[in-house]
């Protein structure tokens, strides 16, 4: 993530589901995948777009996936 985003930024757009959400549940309730991620925030449930960027179908790439995030505070 060579960008830095603001804790506002949304993530999942289908469950509107922010940056500050999935590091909350990272940080403070221990989420360390995806599965985990999708249990406390519901993002990445619906399409799963956000997910990874191989997961993304849409036209446009999104900036930042919760694979991403993941990795930068998990490891």
């Amino acid at each position: 993530m060579a960008r830095n985003f603001h804790h506002s930024h949304v993530v999942c757009t289908c469950k509107h589901v922010t940056l500050g959400e999935i590091i909350h549940a990272i940080k403070e309730n221990g989420a360390k995948n995806i599965e985990d991620i999708q249990e406390l925030t519901d993002a990445g449930t619906s399409c799963k777009c956000c997910q990874s960027p191989e997961k993304d179908i849409g036209a446009e790439k999104m900036e930042l996936y919760i694979e991403q995030i993941l990795k930068k505070f998990v490891g």
